[in-house]
């Protein structure tokens, strides 16, 4: 065993940089091409990868330490480098003095002869041995770090044995009580066997398939990182790092988090190792709160934010005593049928929600004979199109109109309490029926689109909702929401804010009701209403306004075009 001193690379232009990472800790073992650290310029981030492998002994920096080229980072306990010492002095004797000068040039002339000749070849054929053979070998597949320890179950499982996948191909989808997750392949080759179904429970490590994968191509692989982290390409890297920020940034807001919600002017400040990792959780980095030097993400936030949203929500709102377990079976014959686990979210966000927005409810009929009439002229434009037009997409649309007309429908209260966030999108939720329990996916810049485009896409997102096929971007970032019982029926209900937000409609079925129209009574089609709002942000002034102004959208639909 020998110790060995790790120094800072070459660094190129850059003359001191600031350590703003560390990557491991002493004690630790490292394999070759192992990041160790994590430096900062001017430019850009870089990680500096293991040159061996070894034991990390000692540490010679700490954060925001600056360092330069040749500076001492720690020392690594290497295996081997006693050994080939002395294998080494036993080799070469110390010649005599006298016949130093003959020994030196016989000891120079065995060393050309035997010593410099086998290591290159042996270098050259280790590496032509993967690429000339390019053997197959198994490699096992396994659960990344959840940031939890919980056991997670799998509700999808998206391969079978014999598929080829490649690298980044989905293999399973995991749901904890409060989101859904992919988990991506990490290596690419032909699934050898499948070690997973539907149903099992799985955690950080857990084996989920041994694949087939080609040898030459996890060298590449595996020298790839290493390649792109070498602090000689900093210039690429300071051209390249914007692309993984604008792409994260430009993700939706989750409307689980409002205090974290996704801000597209948010510079994301982490490192490359961390946006990796980020990437295999399909984690939203403008979300995380970086606990490093200067705001930095670090690991630890990305598995802190994953357990946050995996583990099963805390209770809130008003204590209040549980309702005592009774023994029904003394009554008659009984059967405990387990709940899944949207229906326990659904439970749990709507026990939050009741508790802690104070409701207020704007009840409302609207009159839409014309919209309805409207609406059957326009069936066979409907059939060309091969869209289906129901009456959501006007509700939709009049609900967007109604939004911008009365903004402080969109906000979202600050935990605080002592300002708002007010919104310059109208996304809105509708509510989904399924099997499962209630979804809400979220039909993005309403305002923009057209009665045709939303048409298209509310057949899209409710078929996705009923398949359990949706993502959990096309969950989030709603501004309001609508549920419509139309189909059910019923003269009205109160739905229960979803906050967030501040606001929901709750659509009953319409009815033909007599209505005094110019001296007369007259059979018009009418539709019930709710506007749900929360009275810590909505005044009831506002409440009425916003009803009345849907109401007029509604009952002409020429005012939607205005």
């Amino acid at each position: 065993m020998s110790i060995e001193n790790i120094k800072v690379p070459d660094l190129g232009d850059a003359s001191e940089v600031e350590v703003i990472e560390l990557l491991v800790s002493v004690g630790q073992s490292v394999e070759e091409n192992d990041s160790l650290l994590v430096l900062e310029s001017d430019k850009a981030a870089m990680e500096i990868p293991a040159p061996m492998a070894g034991v990390v002994k000692s540490i010679s920096v700490n954060l925001g330490d600056q360092v330069s080229t040749g500076s001492e980072m720690l020392s690594l306990e290497v295996s081997g480098g006693d050994d080939a010492d002395e294998s080494k002095s036993e080799s070469e004797p110390e010649p005599e003095p006298e016949q130093e000068s003959e020994s030196k040039d016989e000891s120079s002339s065995k060393e050309v002869d035997s010593e410099p000749e086998p290591e290159p070849e042996s270098e050259s054929k280790s590496e032509s041995k993967p690429a000339a053979k390019s053997k197959p070998s198994s490699q096992t597949i396994e659960v990344p770090d959840l940031g939890t320890d919980d056991e997670i179950e799998i509700i999808e499982v998206h391969v079978k044995e014999k598929d080829e996948i490649a690298v980044d191909d989905v293999m399973i989808t995991l749901e904890s009580d409060k989101a859904a997750m992919d988990v991506p392949s990490s290596h690419a080759g032909v699934i050898e066997k499948l070690l997973v179904k539907v149903g099992d429970k799985v955690k950080t490590g857990s084996a989920i398939a041994q694949v087939l994968a080609d040898a030459a191509e996890e060298k590449a692989e595996a020298a790839e990182p290493a390649k792109q982290e070498s602090p000689k390409s900093e210039e690429t890297k300071t051209k390249t790092e914007p692309k993984p920020e604008s792409k994260a940034a430009s993700q939706p807001a989750a409307a689980a988090e409002p205090a974290a919600a996704s801000d597209p002017s948010k510079k994301v400040y982490a490192g490359p190792a961390v946006r990796k990792l980020a990437r295999e959780l399909g984690v939203d980095l403008s979300q995380v709160r970086g606990s490093g030097a200067k705001s930095r993400i670090i690991k630890e936030d990305v598995q802190d934010f994953v357990k946050k949203k995996l583990s099963s929500p805390a209770g809130q709102g008003v204590a209040v005593s549980a309702v005592p377990d009774i023994d029904f079976s003394k009554f008659g014959e009984v059967e405990e049928v387990p709940r899944s686990k949207l229906h326990k979210l659904t439970a749990t966000n709507m026990q939050r929600n009741w508790n802690s927005v104070p409701h207020v409810a704007q009840f409302n009929e609207i009159d839409v004979t014309d919209l309805e009439a409207f609406r059957a002229e326009l069936k066979g434009e409907a059939e060309r199109r091969d869209v289906k037009l129901t009456f959501l997409p006007f509700l939709l649309k009049a609900c967007a109109k109604a939004l911008i007309e009365y903004p402080q429908f969109n906000v979202s209260l600050h935990s605080s309490g002592e300002h708002v966030i007010q919104k310059k999108y109208v996304h809105i939720g509708m509510a989904v029926a399924t099997e499962a329990g209630l979804v809400v996916p979220v039909i993005r810049d309403v305002d923009k689109k057209t009665i045709w485009q939303l048409a298209e896409e509310v057949i899209e997102l409710s078929n996705k909702a009923k398949s359990r096929k949706l993502t959990s971007e096309e969950m989030q970032g709603a501004c309001f929401t609508i549920s419509s019982l139309g189909a059910i029926g019923g003269t009205g209900f109160i739905p229960i804010v979803n906050a967030p937000e501040v606001a929901i409609l709750g659509v009953a079925k319409t009815d033909i009701k007599p209505v005094y129209i110019g001296g007369e009574f007259q059979p018009r089609k009418v539709l019930p209403i709710t506007l749900s709002y929360d009275h810590k942000a909505v005044n009831g002034v506002d409440g009425g306004l916003f009803a009345t102004y849907l109401g007029k959208l509604l009952t002409d639909v020429r005012h939607l075009a205005l």
